[in-house]
């Protein structure tokens, strides 16, 4: 056990590792962050940040040595500077679960491997591939980068009746490098379940959230969803399945696509805190940073047990559009809390900070997040969307 007093370590400087320190802090921890920028969201938050490159090991091994244990707060951290740092002190989640996920193709031949159901794909490296994994799996079809991909970007729809060239116009935007070719599923809904895993096994699974993206970027996320108990018993195993055949110490999230003939497809795996977690934090007995805290520290993991329906709707760049949004206006809506997370520069599609709203129904909640966001920002992005 670490026990509080301590210090823990970081890799990354974002929002989702400044939200790690504010748990942290508040358990007695000193935090230090790790990060390739200097004015980074974790620096407001964080007793000291180290800046430097990800590639100098012995840079990092230096930190390493004055920490107690590291974790990561963003999946495309190098996953050599992980294990370098890992020869001087416990990280958690290991860095051969960074291996793993970081990259789409490992993370698809993961899911294979034990049995969990995803979407049909192929692994590309080449434009013939390209063209015999089409022919394989059929269009429409999603071709994406294999690593460094999130939020949409790194990735390229090739419609039903595309011809060669448009095929090969997908490979020039993405190639030269590993693509995966997947399957496009006709999706009723997007779920995601947060869970965190012990190193004696234990593992707390989240209520699982209903997601709406807008142009590939998480907009809102609520729980509880009204899905059959079946589709929600199916993800919250699936989820725990995964971190225990991934031997997660820490937290992590798995994004599921819903079928309408009821089938439950992983997505994607995220071996950290989630965008679509962030409402634990006000609506859950423990949130899900605090059980990142308990489980790298070795400590008994909280309950997820949620207290109030609630709902989270993010902040983009665009909400600064007419200029400082009224924040005022936005948490005088009953329920309604403000997460700003310290960026200086608003830009389209960046992830500027959130609200979360609790209700006495789901339903209300989500409506009052959205109501929040529209009177402080005049943003809606569904009027936006195409």
């Amino acid at each position: 056990m670490i026990p509080p007093g301590k210090t823990l370590g970081v890799l990354g400087g974002g929002q989702l590792g400044a939200m790690f320190a504010m748990a942290a802090k508040r358990m007695g921890y000193r935090v230090e962050a790790i990060s390739d920028v200097a004015d980074c969201p974790a620096a407001h938050h964080c007793d000291r940040v180290h800046v430097g490159a990800y590639d100098n090991h012995e840079w990092l091994m230096d930190i390493a040595r004055t920490l107690d244990v590291v974790t990561f707060e963003f999946e495309n951290i190098p996953v050599a500077a992980a294990r370098a740092i890992a020869e001087c002190v416990p990280v958690y989640p290991s860095p051969e679960v960074l291996y793993t996920t970081q990259d789409r193709s490992r993370e698809k031949a993961f899911l294979v491997q034990h049995g969990f159901a995803c979407a049909p794909h192929r692994v590309v490296c080449s434009r013939a591939d390209l063209h015999a994994a089409v022919a394989a799996i059929g269009l429409p079809a999603i071709l994406k980068t294999a690593a460094s991909g999130y939020d949409g970007k790194g990735q390229k729809r090739i419609e039903s009746g595309s011809g060669s060239q448009a095929i090969d116009a997908a490979w020039d935007a993405l190639g030269p490098k590993e693509l995966v070719l997947e399957a496009w599923i006709d999706f009723d809904v997007e779920i995601s379940v947060v869970a965190a895993r012990s190193e004696t096994g234990e593992i707390a699974v989240y209520e699982p959230s209903l997601n709406i993206h807008r142009h590939h970027i998480l907009d809102t996320a609520s729980a509880p969803t009204n899905l059959s108990p079946r589709i929600l018993a199916a993800a919250r195993a699936t989820t725990a399945k995964i971190l225990t055949a991934l031997s997660v110490v820490g937290v992590a999230c798995v994004e599921f696509f819903v079928t309408p003939d009821g089938q439950v497809l992983v997505n994607e795996i995220a071996p950290r805190p989630h965008n679509s977690g962030h409402l634990t934090i006000d609506a859950c007995e423990t949130s899900q940073f605090e059980q990142q805290v308990r489980t790298i520290c070795g400590l008994p993991l909280g309950s997820p047990r949620q207290l109030m329906p609630a709902a989270m709707v993010n902040l983009l760049g665009e909400c600064w559009e007419h200029g400082e949004p009224n924040w005022p206006l936005a948490i005088c809506v009953p329920g309604v809390r403000l997460l700003l997370y310290g960026k200086s520069e608003p830009r389209v599609g960046r992830k500027m900070g959130h609200l979360t709203a609790s209700a006495a129904t789901v339903e209300d909640a989500l409506a009052n997040a959205l109501h929040a966001r529209q009177v402080a920002c005049h943003y809606s992005p569904s009027a936006k969307t195409p």
